[in-house]
């Protein structure tokens, strides 16, 4: 089991100085990537103030909550760091230009020496598709084709491709990545994403509201898609999430035992603050009252630490 951390993306100040204490004390405690997430527009609630977007409830992020964008962050990173990977959990796939996005990952993986994990979804919020300028209502199966097309980008010189949304006549990126393919890692429950992942994923970001029967009863019927389609269940990775949410980084390495009964090939601490608790739907899992708040970048490397020391006792 490989144990990542979470980029806390809307919690960091304009001065790249924490971001990079950060990520170089991860490396250094022995984390063996580093996850970040993804939005590129959030939506002013003034403007639109019965706006329900997420499974009918209000957004969990709105235009106040800075995102910072991770791709060229993970540029940054790549010159500050040697081995720890780099994951997103999850690029917005359809709200972007596939040759575009795949040009991107390329460059990304040569400045890292081969270090990314390629995460996407379809997302939630129609205001950043229509800030975009693309079409939210076919994003799921576009996806797909997007993913094909990708790997082709990655991995051939010279790309013809006629497909629904993409028509490649004789191009190709230069340079192309060091891993070719770059894997690509698929978030999502809904069962038209399991297929998905079943037939093109390299792995699963499980959610952190499912709790332990759910991941089993979701995988099960990922594993059966994957047999379907020829693969087998083992070249699909898991991935799980652990939130602090008021517990101490300690406590939280205790749910390292769950995700090794359900078969999580990744777990990721994240030290984010629980602000979005309240608007995750259906959570399931033990919610803590209370914010868990840092003082200083110091507070939240020392949980790393913790998190790491506790973690030994359940990983090899």
């Amino acid at each position: 089991m490989k144990l990542g951390v979470t980029i806390p993306n809307i919690e960091l100040s304009l001065d790249p100085a924490p971001l990079r204490d950060f990520v170089q004390a991860a490396e250094d405690l022995g984390y063996d990537y580093l996850m970040n997430y993804d939005h590129v527009v959030g939506a002013d609630l003034s403007v639109r103030p019965d706006w329900k977007p997420f499974f009918g409830n209000p957004p969990i992020y709105t235009i106040d909550d800075p995102f910072r964008e991770p791709l060229v962050m993970y540029g940054f990173i790549a010159a500050i760091t040697q081995k720890i990977g780099f994951t997103t959990g999850v690029v917005i796939l359809p709200q972007r230009q596939t040759a575009l996005l795949a040009k991107q990952a390329a460059e990304i993986d040569i400045l890292s020496g081969g270090r990314l994990r390629l995460g996407v979804g379809v997302g939630w919020n129609d205001v950043e598709f229509q800030a975009m300028g693309m079409n939210f209502r076919d994003r799921g199966a576009r996806s797909a084709e997007q993913i094909v097309v990708m790997r082709k980008l990655w991995t051939e010189s010279s790309v013809t491709f006629e497909g629904k949304w993409h028509n490649l006549e004789g191009v190709g990126i230069r340079p192309l990545p060091i891993q070719r393919p770059i894997p690509v890692w698929i978030g999502g429950t809904a069962n038209p994403v399991l297929k998905r992942i079943a037939k093109l994923g390299d792995g699963w970001y499980v959610p952190s509201y499912l709790n332990e029967g759910e991941i089993l009863e979701h995988t099960g019927r990922l594993f059966d898609y994957a047999r379907e389609e020829g693969r087998s269940p083992d070249s699909i990775g898991l991935e799980g999430i652990i939130r602090m949410w008021g517990r101490e980084a300690a406590e939280c390495a205790e749910s390292l035992e769950m995700w090794q009964r359900v078969g999580a090939s990744h777990v990721t601490f994240n030290t984010e603050s629980d602000a979005y608790k309240d608007r995750l739907p259906g959570a399931q899992m033990d919610i803590r009252e209370g914010r868990q708040d840092f003082a200083s970048m110091d507070d939240r490397i020392e949980a790393l630490r913790q998190f790491m020391d506790a973690a030994a006792s359940y990983v090899d």
